[in-house]
C-alpha cells in the first residue's frame, strides 16, 4: 500500500498504535504527482472512482485517467494563466471534473477554494476578495453562473471564468480545455510541502468566514482518517456523504482515500433521498460508509433490513455528535456500529474510534496519536482526568494534519496558536480508558447556578423524544441564575406546539438527566439559524435572547 510509504502500518492494538504511529512527510510532498501519478505507474488500471447520480448516469475512472485528466487540467489553468500561488475558487458539487480540476491545480502549484454550490453573489464576491481569486470555475447552472458574473464588478483580481459544458459568452469551457490540452509536455514538480495548497472558508458562526490554510502535508495527516477510522484497504469502496465544498470532503473524499489505494464513491444527488442512496450502497456494494448524524436519521426512516448491506463493513460518523438512540437503531438495522470521530477544518481528526477501539456511545473516540493533544483549563493548566478542559494541541504550524493558520489574519492566528500550543476553543472531557466526550464550543457552555453545562448533553436526550425533529439548545439570561437552559425545537411533522408537549418533554429530560440540565424554557420554531453549511449559529441566537432580554429590562 503506497500509504506505508509515510508511516502507515498495522499495531498490535491501540496503545501500540498511540506510542508508535507517526508520519514520515518527505519535504517535497506532492500528492498529485506522488499519489495519483506514482498509482498510474504501478496500477494503472486500478479503479480509482466510481462516480454516479440520481438520475442513472454513471462513470468509473482509473489511476491512469484520473492522472491523464489531472494533466489535462493542469495544462489547461496554465494555459490560462493560472500558476503557483494563484487562488482559484471550484464549485463543482459532486462532477467528476472537480478531481480533475483540484489535482491538476495541485500539480501547478496554485491555491484551490473548494466552495459549495449555495454561495450568493455577495459570498461570491466576499471569497473573491478575501483570497484574490484568479479564476472561478462552476458547473454549468444557470443560477450559479450569474451570481458569478454578478460578482465580477466587485472582484477586481478574477480574470479568468471557466464552467463545465458547452461555452459561454465570456467564459472558458472545462470539458473543452481537458479534450484540448489531453497531450503535452510534461508537468514539472515546482512546488514544496510548505507551500499553500487548500484553502477553505470556515462556516462563519461568530462573524465573517475565516480562511483556512493547508500545505503540501496536509493529504498525508489523512492517513489516520482513511486506514484507521475508515479501515480501508485497497480492495475498499468509501462513500463519504459531503458535498465537495465541504471541508469534510477532504476527509473522505480524495487525500487518504488514495494513499491507502482504495476507491471512492461519488453519488452526485441533488437531494438526499434515503431509498435512492440505499439502493446505492447495495447495487455497487460499498464497504465503508461516513455521514453526519442528520443523514443517520434520514437513513433510520427506511426500512434498513430490506437493503443488502452486506458488503458495508465500517460505517463512520463526524460533524456533530451522534444521539445513543441512533447509535442503537442503526445497529439494529444493520448489525454495524457507528464509529464516531471529531475534528475540525483546521485538522484532521482529533479524536476518532479507531480500528483498536471499541465504540462507546456519546464518546468521539480516544485521541489521534498523529497530535499531541492536551486538555487543558482557562489558565492554561492541564485539567486532571474526567475534568473538562479545553482540547489543545502541541505543535508546529503546518506539519502533516494541521493548517498553517487563518490566511491573511494574524490576529486570528495569535488567538488561537499560543506559545507553541492551537486552542481549538472545543471542550471535552476525557476518562481514565482514554475515551473523550465532547463537551461544546467554549462560548457555546451555558454557566447556570454554578453548574456548567454542554448544549450536546441537553439536545443529546432531547432528541431521543418522536417529537423532535431538531433541536439547538442556548444560554438565556436570567437575574438569579446568570443563564437558564432554553431550548429551541423544531417539530416532527405530526406534532403539534402546546404547553402540554412542553411540559411531556422537561418530563422526558428529568428522566435521563440532572434536574439542572432540563430547560427552563423551550420555544418551538419553525426553522434553526444556520450556516451556509447546516451548522446551528448559536451565537445568533445568544444574541437574540440578549437584546430581547435588554428590551425587556428596558421597558420594565
Amino acid at each position: 500500500m503506497l500509504a506505508t510509504r509515510y508511516g502507515c502500518e498495522d499495531f498490535s492494538d491501540f496503545d501500540d498504535f498511540a506510542r508508535n504511529f507517526h508520519i514520515d512527510a518527505p519535504k517535497d510532498f506532492n500528492f498529485a504527482f506522488d499519489c495519483i501519478d506514482e498509482m498510474a505507474r504501478r496500477s494503472p488500471d486500478k479503479t480509482a472512482m466510481v462516480w454516479c447520480n440520481d438520475r442513472g448516469d454513471e462513470a468509473r475512472y482509473s489511476f491512469a485517467q484520473l492522472s491523464a485528466y489531472s494533466d489535462a487540467a493542469a495544462r489547461f489553468f496554465a494555459d490560462a494563466g493560472i500558476g503557483r500561488g494563484d487562488a482559484v475558487l471550484l464549485i463543482l458539487r459532486r462532477r467528476a471534473q472537480f478531481w480533475f480540476a483540484a489535482l491538476g491545480l495541485i500539480k501547478l502549484g496554485a491555491v484551490l477554494i473548494p466552495s459549495t454550490h449555495y454561495l450568493l453573489t455577495e459570498d461570491i464576491v466576499y471569497r473573491n476578495n478575501a483570497a484574490s481569486v484568479a479564476a472561478v470555475v462552476t458547473t454549468d447552472d444557470e443560477t450559479l453562473c450569474a451570481a458569478v458574473e454578478q460578482s465580477l464588478p466587485q472582484s477586481p483580481t478574477v480574470r479568468i471564468r471557466a464552467k463545465l459544458g458547452a461555452k459561454r459568452e465570456g467564459w472558458l469551457s472545462f470539458d473543452e480545455g481537458l479534450d484540448r490540452f489531453a497531450q503535452g509536455e510534461t508537468l514539472p514538480r515546482i512546488t514544496s510541502g510548505k507551500d499553500m495548497m487548500l484553502l477553505y472558508f470556515t462556516s462563519g458562526t461568530t462573524g465573517m468566514p475565516k480562511m483556512v490554510a493547508h500545505n503540501h502535508l496536509y493529504p498525508l495527516g489523512h492517513i489516520t482518517t482513511a486506514y484507521y477510522w475508515h479501515a480501508l484497504r485497497e480492495d475498499s469502496l468509501h462513500l463519504t456523504m459531503a458535498d465537495t465544498g465541504w471541508a469534510k470532503a477532504a476527509w473522505g473524499k480524495i487525500f487518504g482515500q488514495w494513499l491507502c489505494e482504495a476507491a471512492i464513491f461519488v453519488y452526485d444527488q441533488d437531494h438526499l433521498d434515503p431509498h435512492r442512496l440505499l439502493r446505492a450502497l447495495a447495487r455497487y456494494r460499498v464497504t465503508s460508509f461516513c455521514a453526519p448524524p442528520t443523514v443517520y436519521r434520514v437513513l433510520l426512516t427506511a426500512n434498513l433490513p430490506s437493503y443488502d448491506l452486506s458488503a458495508l463493513k465500517q460505517v463512520t460518523s463526524a460533524g456533530e455528535p451522534l444521539t445513543g438512540d441512533i447509535f442503537d437503531r442503526f445497529k439494529q438495522g444493520t448489525g454495524l456500529s457507528v464509529r464516531e470521530a471529531y475534528g475540525q477544518t483546521e485538522t484532521v481528526p482529533l479524536t476518532m474510534t479507531s480500528v483498536y477501539t471499541e465504540p462507546r456511545i456519546g464518546s468521539v473516540g480516544k485521541c489521534n496519536p498523529i497530535y499531541d493533544i492536551l486538555f487543558l483549563d482557562a489558565d492554561g493548566n492541564e485539567v486532571p482526568e474526567g475534568a473538562e478542559g479545553e482540547i489543545c494541541i502541541r505543535a508546529e504550524r503546518g506539519f502533516a494534519g494541521l493548517f498553517m493558520g487563518y490566511h491573511r489574519d494574524d490576529a486570528a492566528t495569535a488567538r488561537v496558536w499560543r506559545g507553541g500550543v492551537y486552542h481549538t476553543g472545543d471542550m471535552a472531557r476525557m476518562d481514565s480508558d482514554g475515551y473523550v466526550y465532547f463537551i461544546g464550543r467554549a462560548d457555546d457552555i451555558i454557566k447556570s447556578a454554578g453548574y456548567r453545562i454542554g448544549p450536546y448533553e441537553v439536545e443529546s436526550v432531547l432528541e431521543r423524544h418522536p417529537a423532535v425533529l431538531e433541536c439547538a439548545v442556548t444560554g438565556a439570561p436570567h437575574p438569579l441564575r446568570g443563564q437558564i437552559v432554553k431550548a429551541s425545537i423544531v417539530l416532527a411533522e405530526s406534532y403539534t406546539a402546546s404547553d402540554a408537549l412542553k411540559k411531556e418533554l422537561r418530563a422526558f429530560m428529568r428522566a435521563s438527566a440532572a434536574a439542572y440540565k432540563v430547560p427552563r424554557e423551550i420555544e418551538f420554531v419553525d426553522e434553526l439559524p444556520k450556516t451556509i453549511s447546516g451548522k446551528v449559529r448559536r451565537v445568533a441566537m445568544r444574541a437574540d435572547e440578549q437584546n430581547e432580554n435588554e428590551e425587556n429590562n428596558k421597558n420594565g
